[in-house]
């Protein structure tokens, strides 16, 4: 059976790890990114071209893949003059892996679908070294038949691929995951500031955490920074912000408020504010240490 032609856009560290797995996997790529040299790294590997807009990269794939920073970004490049939307074959389809507004998603699908076209969101868990070894999580959503067609090749993406159903879903479920994740890392950061200003000492207050109900990896990060100055949460303060953000949007979206997410939201733009946004989440720690009452 021959494989499909796959486009690709968007080349940063988890985008272009996917593109050297599909390589190597024998694809034909057709890429595009504003980092010239990430396009020469996967123009020098073989079996690739760039494109000149997303519109031409549409034409020429059976499969588009975006890997973009945010919802506007991936509008633009859907519905921009030389867009996607202009582009895109019937019986294509597009695969959003970032986490996008789940309502814009479900736009997109839809003026898709009008023109013969597919859809599937699947944003994506785990980190760009599992990118390049096919070994992400990925979850999914979308037409199960359009699902089914593109799964052959998402299973060489990751190691564990969730159908979720409808459209929007995988999204939503992604934007849910960062809130309970992002959450959890500012409350045990301001867990660590509390008892530094209190003159409590972190590691042992660590060690009494740890060894009950509410340990888990992420107090581990948030130790590794709070207490050792260790910063290995690849994740930054930026790009949590934008989640909550996101979430909160979808929240409204759906009728409802999510408070805590408000105050994680809240926090996390005090501390882009405060100059940290560049810096992996723990960091927070920093903002939380310095409150005054």
């Amino acid at each position: 059976m021959t494989k499909p032609v796959i486009g690709f856009i968007g080349l940063g560290l988890m985008g272009g790890n996917m593109v050297e797995n599909l390589q190597k996997k024998g694809f034909q790529m057709v890429v595009m990114d504003l980092n010239k040299d990430a396009v020469q790294t996967v123009l020098d590997r073989g079996n690739a071209t760039e494109a000149a807009s997303p519109k031409e990269l549409a034409a020429a794939s059976d499969i588009i893949m975006l890997c973009l920073t945010t919802s506007e970004v991936v509008e633009k490049i859907v519905y921009g003059e030389d867009g996607i939307l202009a582009g895109i074959k019937e019986g294509a389809v597009l695969i959003d892996f970032g986490t996008s507004i789940p309502a814009s998603t479900r736009k997109i699908g839809a003026d898709l679908a009008a023109k013969g076209a597919g859809m599937v969101d699947a944003p994506l868990g785990r980190t760009p070294a599992h990118a390049k070894d096919g070994l992400l999580n990925i979850m999914a959503a979308g037409d199960k038949a359009t699902f089914d067609k593109v799964k052959p090749v998402l299973d060489l993406q990751g190691e564990n691929v969730f159908y979720l159903g409808a459209l929007g879903a995988g999204h939503v479920t992604k934007l849910i995951n960062n809130f309970m994740g992002m959450t959890t890392v500012c409350t045990m950061s301001q867990a660590f500031a509390v008892a530094e200003r209190a003159g409590v000492d972190r590691q042992q207050l660590y060690d009494i955490m740890s060894t009950g109900p509410s340990n888990s990896p992420f107090m581990g990060f948030c130790k590794n920074y709070a207490v050792d100055g260790v910063s290995d949460l690849g994740f930054s303060i930026n790009n949590a912000n934008k989640d909550l953000g996101y979430f909160l949007k979808m929240a409204e979206d759906i009728g409802t408020r999510a408070e805590i997410a408000e105050g994680t939201s809240s926090n996390l733009q005090a501390a882009v504010e405060a100059g940290l946004g560049e810096g992996n989440v723990p960091e927070i720690y920093d903002y939380f240490v310095k409150l005054g009452a």
